[in-house]
């Protein structure tokens, strides 16, 4: 069975609503990046060193970066020779397969790691402008119609505004907001933030955190404090170091990652604004490079539009066409 056929048919279990999401969410990429690999691959006759070479400028345009553009031909390369492939219009599923295992993380899980014997504490990592607390909102309005008790943790005490900002959210979505007051020490704040999550038997606490890097030095020694606090109060926490990045900024956020991942043990990142960029190829830069899962994508502006990332839904949501063209052929082998 082709590949599309297969997506086709593990799409089809998948909540229909959420299917919708990712395909108005990542139509920019699908018409820009996704575009462009299917005129290059059907206005060829065949397959020779010019149309790998356009093929790495589509990848490199749609962000998925020169390294990981540069393995990814290289892969297909060797597939094509390996399979004996001489028609241009069958790279196509061949390279989405091997997108589909560049997404795939040994070891890794796209889920949330929720703790099944107490209260879940995840611990939001990133710099400024990328969405941070519009995640944390987002996520406990999401949690909150599962019927878990969410506290917020205000631990950015750095950006003006950052408080007040989460506090309404906490209004909104209907939580309490832990809060201290401007300039205050962060991990003061999420040690407040357990203490009150746990004496009203919180599920989940979200907590927040300053993302400045002017002072990078500072900025890291203080999320560090923050999580030596965090697993002196809960020592099995946090049980996510989420990064928050934005789609929009591309490569710039490989960089901020790699920046982090030295500071905190980043479990898992959160990609906003996916829906606002041609540019979606980050996400396969991001799993492949990094080597960690993509744990939650923005969609749009409303509240359900953060979502888990699902590879499958993804990779759907790109290549619809394709998996379209693909129930008009019968054989499809």
């Amino acid at each position: 069975m082709s590949f599309f056929k297969r997506l086709k048919e593990k799409i089809a279990q998948k909540t229909e609503s959420v299917t919708e999401k990712f395909i108005s969410g990542l139509s920019k990429t699908s018409s820009s990046f996704v575009g462009a690999i299917q005129s290059l691959f059907s206005g060829r006759s065949k397959i020779d060193e010019e149309l790998y070479e356009e093929l790495e400028e589509i990848l490199i345009s749609a962000d998925v970066g020169v390294t990981t553009t540069m393995e990814l031909v290289e892969r297909l390369r060797d597939e094509v020779k390996a399979r004996k492939v001489t028609n241009p219009a069958e790279l196509q599923p061949l390279l989405s397969e091997l997108i589909a295992e560049m997404l795939e993380i040994e070891g890794q899980s796209n889920q949330l790691q929720m703790n099944e014997d107490g209260m879940t504490v995840i611990l939001f990592v990133g710099v400024n402008g990328v969405g941070k607390t519009t995640t944390i909102g987002k996520l406990a309005h999401r949690f909150k119609k599962e019927g878990k008790k969410v506290v917020l943790a205000a631990g950015d005490t750095f950006r003006a505004g950052a408080i007040e900002q989460l506090e309404v959210w906490g209004k909104r979505v209907g939580v309490d907001v832990i809060k201290h007051q401007a300039g205050a020490d962060p991990a003061a704040v999420i040690y407040d933030g357990i203490q009150a999550a746990k004496s009203r038997k919180a599920d989940v606490l979200l907590c927040d955190t300053a993302g400045r890097l002017q002072n990078k030095v500072n900025l890291m020694e203080e999320l560090k404090k923050v999580h030596r606090v965090i697993q002196r109060e809960i020592p099995d926490g946090p049980h996510e170091v989420l990064l928050v990045l934005d789609a929009t900024t591309g490569q710039n956020a490989l960089i901020q990652a790699k920046n982090f991942s030295q500071a905190v043990n980043v479990s898992g990142i959160v990609l906003t604004k996916l829906d606002g960029t041609a540019k979606g190829g980050i996400v396969i830069a991001i799993s492949n490079e990094l080597q960690l899962p993509v744990k939650l994508v923005g969609l749009g502006e409303k509240a359900d539009d953060l979502q888990e990332f699902d590879k499958d839904q993804f990779l759907h949501a790109l290549f619809k066409d394709a998996v379209k063209d693909e129930e008009l052929t019968p054989s499809g082998e």
